[in-house]
């Protein structure tokens, strides 16, 4: 009986069986990778955190949060439902949520704090509402009708927006609503960011506020000169064909303006940009006494930028500094001024590694502030009463995300302190005055784990520590995750290249697995993080398959030696890499190098087909999603970046960039799939390619989503994907006959 008693005990101590991953269950709630928060800011007063949170039954409506710093509490301030029960988005809505990449969500997407930390602007559903932190319960509507972007001025004396392409501001004392710009109609647009601004320069805003209050520089811009592309979006009832005006490589692009506006009067300036008008209006800020606005310039081919300082009395211009480059000058968001120092910190890459420097407002170089065999990411926040600035980095490993702290003085310019310690990926977003800063961390068997910290790093209090236990969302599914592995391969011309690696369940040495090689392979991206993952990739892993991916050339966090290896030859150098970690795979005695599958959405559904082109005679199988076929088809600033030039001027390049070109080589299966409303790589890319495979007599699977755009945000759509996906390599992969 004793033994019997013990054995009882025992049982009920063991934890629970774990389960498999299944595709429906990646799709359901609650999110398996537990509560995550979006959009965490801290109050301008430092006595809140905010955020957005998904609820339990359904992880893509977002609610608005806080954390009270002062009682360590956590609270639910604006319930999205209780605003907006049923949520109407307008047409222009959710193009801009798709260039956001937030089409997913619904409910609160965004929002933005008043200077004095007692409310909170909140748009939802087009409309905007003011929040009061003490009495959330009392939101009240502030502006209705189609509301983009909107902001409370710095001093907090006015609520701006954008509505039906003009600029509007509301006195918050009075309540008066003024119209500021009145032409805004047809292809003329006040205050907001053209396409490929949104799409390709991340600018998220059109107009930008003055420090004291007093004046808005904005963008105008006529998109009249752009060429109308007639496309049609194929929906599961209906057909609509959409006039838009895209413009694609070659093409005319918008008009633009730079105009300064009174919000008291509404009397207007224009800002002169100078003689050559088919140039990029990239970015526009103010210094901290109000008295310059500071916009910078961009080339047509993307080889020069220019600082230039408007005196915003008499406009007057000079060039502040001026960035050049053999293949393109990279646009950042790292202009800061400094209050007590009469000078500003600018971010350049003119070394080769992207680097900070002080400047005075003359323009001056006064020194580097980092330096060195390393490069930072962003610049998170400025303590000028510290002397310091926080910047994101990769320093100490290529796959890692750190916070580094670096003196402002430049003593410290080759050694910057680190802030964050655990090794994995550390996204930190800072208190305005760098006092405080709230760190989002993960690591491929951490969930997001996200803690209030001190700008030494210490630890102030969890928000979210997100444990892996028995109640947690992926606790049933832990003893089955599987480990990532990371190592390092040599490009061809002695490049360091990065992979990661997971090995499939029950793994034995002495057998041979499929391979699911997920790959991306463009500029911008990173494909291999120690971050927590992708968890198809587990799924694939525990049905059998190796799972790899490797960052090639061309990928970014890298220095520009790495970068622009790819300038003037799309798909060349990518593919070369690729196929150097196939070629290793291919070595290793647990895989089998004749079922090598390869899968990429958008740039990766791209190097999924220059890859088949390449070497059909190593991949087995591939799946294409959302591919750019022609780069003649794809906007002016991203494809002329790269390409060095226009269809026009460049042929050779773009014929030999695409896929065309390189078809005679695909010879594996393959599936081809894309959205039927896809506004960003257009669906003409894959109507094209499929009338050339039929005229080759090349058979193939295709898949396409009514309605869908680039993106496929619908959750249904996203499982559907994965349904698709893994079918298909079940049936391409499976062991072969012996």
């Amino acid at each position: 009986m004793r033994f019997l008693l013990c054995l009882l005990a025992a049982l009920s101590s063991a934890p629970a069986s774990a389960e498999r991953l299944t595709l429906d269950r990646l799709h359901a709630d609650p999110a398996l990778s537990g509560p995550g928060v979006r959009n965490l800011r801290v109050s301008p007063d430092g006595a809140r955190v905010t955020f957005l949170r998904g609820r339990p039954d359904n992880q893509y409506q977002l609610d608005l949060w806080e954390y009270n710093m002062k009682d360590k509490t956590t609270r639910k301030l604006v319930d999205s439902k209780v605003l907006v029960p049923n949520e109407t988005l307008s047409a222009e809505e959710q193009a801009r949520r798709e260039r956001a990449r937030t089409a997913s969500f619904q409910g609160i997407i965004n929002y933005s704090w008043s200077p004095d930390g007692k409310q909170l602007l909140v748009p939802i559903a087009s409309d905007l509402y003011l929040v009061d932190v003490a009495k959330p319960e009392a939101a009240r509507k502030v502006a209705t009708g189609s509301v983009a972007d909107p902001k409370i001025s710095p001093k907090g004396r006015y609520l701006s927006f954008v509505r039906n392409q003009n600029l509007f501001v509301i006195d918050l004392a009075s309540g008066a609503e003024k119209q500021l710009t009145q032409d805004g109609a047809g292809t003329v647009f006040n205050g907001e960011a053209e396409f490929v601004a949104q799409e390709e320069m991340d600018q998220r805003t059109g107009y930008y506020w003055a420090p004291d209050d007093s004046a808005i520089a904005y963008k105008r811009y006529d998109e009249a000169p752009v060429p109308v592309v007639k496309r049609f979006e194929i929906f599961a009832d209906r057909t609509t064909v959409v006039e838009q005006r895209y413009p694609a490589a070659g093409d005319p692009n918008v008009l633009v303006d730079l105009m300064i506006v009174s919000p008291t009067t509404g009397a207007q300036r224009k800002v002169e940009l100078g003689a050559n008008k088919d140039v990029y209006l990239v970015r526009a800020d103010w210094s901290e006494n109000s008295k310059q606005l500071l916009y910078q310039i961009q080339s047509r081919d993307q080889k020069r930028l220019d600082l230039i300082s408007v005196d915003a009395a008499t406009l007057a211009q000079r060039t502040m500094l001026t960035e050049t480059s053999k293949t393109w000058v990279a646009l950042h968001n790292d202009l800061r001024f400094l209050k007590g120092r009469n000078a500003f910190i600018w971010a350049s890459e003119r070394t080769g590694r992207n680097h900070l420097y002080l400047y005075d407002l003359d323009g001056k170089l006064l020194h580097p502030i980092s330096q060195g065999n390393w490069g930072f990411d962003d610049v998170l926040a400025v303590d000028e009463k510290a002397g310091r600035v926080y910047v994101s980095s990769n320093r100490d490993a290529v796959i890692d995300k750190q916070t580094y702290a670096l003196a402002i003085d430049g003593s410290t310019a080759d050694k910057p302190l680190r802030i964050t310690k655990a090794d994995g990926w550390h996204e930190s977003s800072f208190a305005k005055n760098g006092q405080v800063f709230v760190d989002t961390f993960s690591d491929p068997s951490t969930p997001a784990q996200v803690s209030i910290r001190r700008p030494d790093g210490s630890m102030v209090e969890w928000l979210e520590k997100n444990e892996v236990n028995a109640a947690h969302p992926y606790g049933k599914y832990l003893a089955d995750h599987l480990k990532t592995e990371y190592g390092t391969l040599k490009a061809n011309d002695g490049q360091t290249l990065y992979y990661s690696l997971i090995k499939p369940a029950g793994f034995k040495a002495n057998a041979r697995y499929p391979v699911y090689l997920s790959t991306y392979g463009g500029p911008g991206a990173q494909h291999v993080k120690r971050s927590w993952g992708d968890m198809f990739d587990q799924y694939m892993a525990q049905q059998g398959y190796v799972v790899f991916r490797l960052d090639n050339r061309g990928s970014t966090r890298r220095e520009r030696a790495f970068t622009d290896v790819i300038y003037g030859n799309l798909g060349q150098h990518e593919v070369e890499d690729q196929v150097t970690g196939i070629d290793w795979l291919g070595r290793q005695s647990f895989v089998d190098k004749r079922r090598i599958g390869v899968y990429g959405w958008s740039y990766g559904g791209f190097m999924a087909l220059r890859l088949l082109s390449a070497a059909s005679d190593k991949i087995a199988a591939g799946v294409s999603g959302a591919p750019v076929t022609d780069w003649a088809l794809y906007d002016t600033h991203y494809t002329e970046r790269y390409l060095g030039g226009t269809p026009k001027g460049d042929p050779a390049a773009y014929k030999n960039s695409g896929v065309f070109a390189h078809l005679d080589g695909l010879k594996s299966p393959l599936l081809l799939m894309h959205g039927m409303a896809d506004d960003n790589v257009l669906f003409s890319n894959t109507t094209r390619l499929i009338d050339d495979l039929v005229n080759r007599n090349v058979q193939f699977e295709l898949m396409t989503y009514p309605g869908a755009k680039h993106g496929i945000s619908a959750r249904a759509g996203k499982r559907h994907v994965q349904y698709t996906i893994d079918a298909f390599f079940r049936k391409h992969l499976a062991a072969p006959k012996q």
